[in-house]
């Protein structure tokens, strides 16, 4: 009930937010506003502040002289960044603003394309906004091919260094609608410690073979919803780390990619639970995984619950339904030790298509935190490759199950070595 809740909330939230804005277009026509008390109505950053779609003249001073102003009206604002090509060094957009505020981007938005251009981790971030929303169809390209060339994050520290495309940190009740990210150097979106915010007909788009490049990362954050979202990329399309609750994924279309997962957990200390996630209607293809759980052998506890994958569609995908507590990329952790994660409520449903591997259902949980109360309800997923049929395998375990299960629920050995995911 309480996703439901979240989920009209957000809604209501961007009727609010449309009817502030505008009425603001009412009250401030075309023009621009004050620096101060007053304000609001639209700013463009061409034609208030200079800004040149010529690829070259940096964007940053304009936008951030915009969001000054636009941040310190009292009534509702809108800052529009028109068609065309822009050069945008980095940004950070910084609240509390006094009143809504929207950023529309028509146009393109590249990033340097050098990673050594970048002092920190981040190209544009968004910081303690309430009420906000982005918006306009436009693109931020993070040019990211040649950070893509270096060696694998699995030799080198480099990786959590480079800048992610976008950043929302501490917003509250927020709308990123229509947006598309590309070729981020690292992840495309970092959600951090957000209540209410809501993505909609976002895309992100980067090679399959982009390393690190998570398509929406959420953490610590309450009532995220992700709607009717195309990620094509090269790590997790959707992933959710710890203090993650009330999440809804519904209508997002996978692949490539490394699927839908919820962690890795238990990596870290203090880590918060993780509690109500439901993801629905979702089409995976071609990825490395489908809708999956993580957690690392022999580090540190933590609870994961209430989460639900249901009416799930698979095509081609190597690990279709996995539960990994023994997550062990690059051979970097205690592999003979056990998972200090327990997860429990756990439901797969209606889970549809065709693996890649014969390990169609692979849930290998912690043998000294066994899974509790996990749900096989009708799994239809077929293998016809040349090394048999699809298999079912289980690991400390005992899920409920119901409806049409193929391949039959747990049928098969778990392997003494199990193969690493990505």
């Amino acid at each position: 009930m309480a996703i439901q809740f979240n989920f009209i909330s957000s809604m209501l939230i961007l009727l609010l937010l449309t009817r502030s804005f505008a009425k603001a277009r009412e009250a401030g026509g075309g023009g621009g506003g004050s620096g101060g008390g007053g304000g609001g109505g639209v700013i463009d950053v061409v034609a208030k502040f200079g800004a040149k779609a010529d690829e070259k003249t940096d964007l940053s001073k304009p936008l951030l002289d915009a969001w000054k102003e636009a941040c310190a009206s009292t009534s509702p604002a809108k800052i529009v960044i028109p068609k065309g090509t822009y050069f945008l060094s980095t940004a950070t957009l910084d609240g509390p603003c006094k009143a809504p505020i929207e950023l529309q981007v028509e146009g393109t938005m590249k990033a340097p394309a050098d990673p050594g251009a970048f002092k920190e981790p981040k190209w544009i971030a968004f910081n303690r906004i309430e009420n906000f929303k982005l918006s306009g169809g436009g693109v931020f390209d993070g040019q990211g091919t040649t950070a893509y060339k270096r060696e694998g994050c699995d030799k080198h520290n480099f990786c959590g260094s480079l800048p992610i495309n976008l950043r929302f940190d501490f917003l509250t009740n927020a709308m990123i609608q229509g947006i598309t990210t590309k070729d981020s150097k690292q992840f495309h979106v970092n959600v951090l410690g957000c209540k209410n915010i809501t993505f909609e007909h976002f895309t992100v788009s980067a090679p399959g073979e982009s390393p690190n490049t998570d398509g929406i990362h959420i953490g610590r954050s309450d009532g995220v919803n992700v709607l009717n979202t195309e990620i094509k990329t090269g790590d997790d399309c959707v992933s959710i780390g710890d203090g993650s609750k009330n999440l809804v994924i519904n209508g997002v279309t996978c692949g490539p990619g490394h699927g839908i997962s919820i962690g890795s957990l238990g990596l870290f200390k203090n880590e918060e639970p993780v509690d109500g996630v439901i993801v629905k209607n979702c089409t995976l293809t071609n990825t490395s995984n489908g809708v999956r759980i993580k957690s690392w052998p022999g580090a540190e506890p933590g609870t994961c619950s209430n989460i639900h994958f249901e009416d799930i569609t698979v095509t081609n995908v190597s690990s279709p339904i996995i539960i990994d507590q023994k997550y062990c990329p690059w051979n970097k952790c205690k592999i003979n030790e056990e998972s200090k994660v327990k997860l429990s409520n756990i439901s797969f449903k209606n889970i549809h298509g065709t693996s890649a591997l014969p390990e169609a259902v692979k849930i290998i949980c912690s043998a000294t935190l066994p899974c509790e109360n996990v749900e096989l309800a009708d799994i239809e997923i077929t293998h016809n490759g040349l090394t048999g049929p699809a298999v079912s395998q289980c690991s400390n375990v005992k899920p409920k199950v119901s409806g049409k299960q193929n391949p039959a629920a747990c049928s098969a050995p778990v392997p003494a070595n199990p193969t690493p995911t990505s």
